[in-house]
C-alpha cells in the first residue's frame, strides 16, 4: 500500500497538469495550448550546475506596451519527478496580461537540498537581470508552486535574507526576492510532517522529504529544519496565499495550517484557503478565482 501512495506522490506534477487542463482547455498546440497572442521561449539558460545548463521557459504576451508582472511557476513531483515542460495552472494567466516562467531545477536523485532552492533563486536572479530585455516588471515577481513546488516557493518567500541559500548557480547580483507567494499544498515543516495522519511515512528514510535532504528526517534534524520554510518565517516576508485540500492524504493539511499560523504570528500578510473535500490536487474556477483575486489585490489591476 505504501508503494502505491508513494507512486501517487511522485505523480503530483501530473495531477496539477490535469487541473491546469481543466482551466486552460485542451486544444492542441506544441506541448499544450496557450492563449492566442502568446510567445513561447523555451530552454533559456539561467546558469550552470552539476555540470549542465539550468533552463527555464518563458511565456510572453506578444503585445506588451508596459512591463508585465511575472508569475514564476515551480513544478511539483516530490522533488524526484516533474519538469518545466509540464503544463501548469499559471499558463492561462498569460491571457490576462501576465508573463509566466516555468523553472527547471535539479531533482533529489541528482543533487540533495539545498540545490533545489539554489536553482530557484538563481532563476529569479536571472529573470530580474533580464527584465528589461523581456519587458518584465522586476518589482512584480510572484512565485507559485504546488506540492514540492509549493515548498520551494514558500522557501523563496521566507529566505530573502538567507545568504547561504543563494547558491552559486550564477553570479548575478540581482535580487532573488519575490513580491508574493502562492503556495498550493506544499510541505512546510519537515520536523512535524510525520505527526499527522498520512498515507506516506514521512519520517521513514525512503520518504520523499528524507531523500531530499539525504537521510531520515528525525535523524537529521538540522538538515530537516534547514529545508523547512517555517524555519525562516519573519516579518518582512512577502504576502502569501496558501491553499490546501482538507482531505490531502499525501501532504498533511496541517502543514499549511502551521505555516499560516507562523506567518500571521510574525506579522506577514497571509491568506489561507482550505479546499473542502479536495485531496492532493485541485483545479477549476473554485481554485483559480482566489489566485486571480490575490494577484489583483497584491499587484494591482493588470488590464
Amino acid at each position: 500500500m505504501k508503494t502505491i501512495f508513494t507512486f501517487l506522490f511522485l505523480l503530483v506534477g501530473l495531477s496539477i497538469a490535469t487541473s491546469a487542463a481543466q482551466v486552460a482547455g485542451d486544444q492542441a498546440r506544441s506541448r499544450f495550448s496557450l492563449p492566442d497572442g502568446v510567445t513561447e521561449l523555451r530552454d533559456l539558460e539561467y546558469g550552470r550546475a552539476s555540470g549542465k545548463p539550468m533552463k527555464l521557459d518563458l511565456y510572453l504576451p506578444e503585445k506588451r506596451e508596459h512591463p508585465l508582472p511575472l508569475i514564476i511557476w515551480i513544478h511539483g513531483g516530490a522533488w524526484m519527478s516533474g519538469s518545466k515542460d509540464d503544463r501548469s495552472p499559471a499558463l492561462p494567466f498569460t491571457g490576462k496580461r501576465y508573463a509566466v516562467a516555468h523553472v527547471g531545477y535539479r531533482l533529489s536523485q541528482e543533487a540533495k537540498f539545498p540545490a533545489q532552492i539554489h536553482d530557484c533563486k538563481a532563476a529569479v536572479r536571472w529573470l530580474r537581470a533580464n527584465a528589461d530585455k523581456y519587458k518584465l516588471d522586476p518589482n512584480k515577481f510572484v512565485a507559485w508552486g504546488a506540492s514540492a513546488g509549493g515548498h520551494l516557493v514558500a522557501l523563496l518567500g521566507t529566505t530573502g535574507n538567507v545568504p547561504e541559500l543563494e547558491g552559486t548557480v550564477n553570479d548575478l547580483k540581482a535580487s532573488s526576492r519575490v513580491q508574493a507567494v502562492i503556495d498550493w499544498f506544499g510541505p512546510a515543516d519537515f520536523l512535524r510532517i510525520g505527526d499527522a495522519e498520512s498515507d506516506i511515512r514521512h519520517n521513514a528514510a525512503d520518504s520523499p522529504e528524507s531523500k531530499l535532504i539525504g537521510g531520515s528526517l528525525l535523524e537529521n534534524k538540522d538538515k530537516a529544519a534547514k529545508a523547512s520554510p517555517i524555519t525562516y518565517v519573519a516579518k518582512g516576508a512577502p504576502p502569501f496565499l496558501i491553499m490546501h485540500g482538507d482531505r490531502d492524504r499525501t501532504v498533511p493539511f496541517n502543514q499549511s495550517e502551521l505555516l499560516y499560523e507562523a506567518l500571521k504570528k510574525a506579522g506577514v500578510d497571509a491568506t489561507f484557503i482550505p479546499m473542502p473535500g479536495a485531496g492532493h490536487g485541485f483545479g477549476g474556477q473554485k481554485a483559480m478565482q482566489p489566485v486571480e483575486d490575490f494577484l489583483k489585490r497584491r499587484l494591482g489591476s493588470n488590464q
